[in-house]
């Protein structure tokens, strides 16, 4: 016999197993089709709780800041739906946002409200290294990138920036004098809520430099997620825009795209949304 023969023999009581879980992987794609499989994201219960220890990442290889911003808009119309990322990501006119500043500067109180429903949503985009994923153990020991929002990253500021003077300051990012996030997710009056969430103490990532190295050059660049090719031009974001909005709904999307100066009345930080799980939900819906 065979030693390959002997060792098919041997594995056949986990083979099903094995082939188990090999086809769970594939039924989660095929209900994901559009997934990215560079990022990572927190797995949690039917109850909305969930829980890992992640590790932020300092900047890629000849990049300067460990996160990027990116903006993107995501509702539904009478003709389907507008999921994009925003123009004001890279400082560019974005016909939605203009939109939305005249409905706001109307004066109207229904055309406030499109404004808002329309708002654009905050996340922010980085590198981690996965310590421990319960739900996916499989995920341990990689790096993927991370969305999240502002909540999240308001407690990376803090950790950087302490509020009080008996707190010591620290990079998060730091390979060697960073720490781990515990990252804890739960549902809290309908919505997904990270407030139990908190950093460890300060530790090396991993005890050898050359480790250290191998992880870092296995990150993704992330001023390539934000370079002007990544993202659909004026025209075409207002040509999907208008078809989402003027399907049937009567709204003359025209003049609102006309060269004016915004008022004081409507502040694009206003528009903000920092629930960085939506955009994911309404990807879904769309797709579903």
């Amino acid at each position: 016999m065979s030693s390959s023969f002997s060792q098919l023999k041997q594995s056949s009581n986990s083979s099903l197993d094995n082939l188990s879980k090999e086809l769970t992987k594939l039924n989660e794609s095929a209900a994901n089709p559009g997934q990215d499989d560079r990022y990572w994201k927190l797995t949690v219960d039917k109850a909305q709780n969930g829980h890992a220890v992640i590790r932020f990442l300092p900047a890629s290889n000849g990049e300067t800041v460990p996160w990027v911003r990116m903006f993107s808009h995501g509702f539904q119309g009478p003709g389907g739906w507008y999921i994009e990322n925003s123009l004001t990501t890279i400082g560019q006119k974005d016909p939605v946002s203009e939109y939305n500043t005249q409905m706001w500067n109307s004066g109207v109180e229904s055309d406030k409200e499109i404004a808002r429903k329309q708002k654009r949503k905050l996340q922010y985009i980085a590198n981690i290294f996965v310590v421990s994923d319960p739900a996916n153990p499989d995920n341990e020991g990689k790096v993927f990138l991370f969305k999240f929002g502002k909540k999240i990253f308001d407690m990376v500021n803090d950790k950087m920036n302490p509020e009080f003077d008996d707190e010591t300051a620290v990079n998060p990012f730091d390979l060697w004098n960073g720490c781990n996030f515990r990252l804890r997710a739960r549902k809290v009056a309908g919505y997904r809520n990270y407030d139990k969430s908190e950093f460890d103490s300060q530790t090396a990532l991993a005890d050898d430099d050359a480790e250290l190295e191998r992880i870092w050059n296995t990150q993704y660049s992330l001023e390539e997620l934000v370079a002007p090719d990544q993202f659909k031009s004026y025209d075409e974001l207002k040509s999907h825009f208008e078809k989402v909005v003027g399907a049937g709904g009567g709204m003359e999307t025209e003049s609102a795209f006309a060269e004016t100066e915004p008022t004081a009345s409507y502040q694009e930080s206003s528009s903000i949304d920092e629930d960085d799980d939506s955009l994911d939900y309404f990807k879904k819906l769309a797709d579903g």
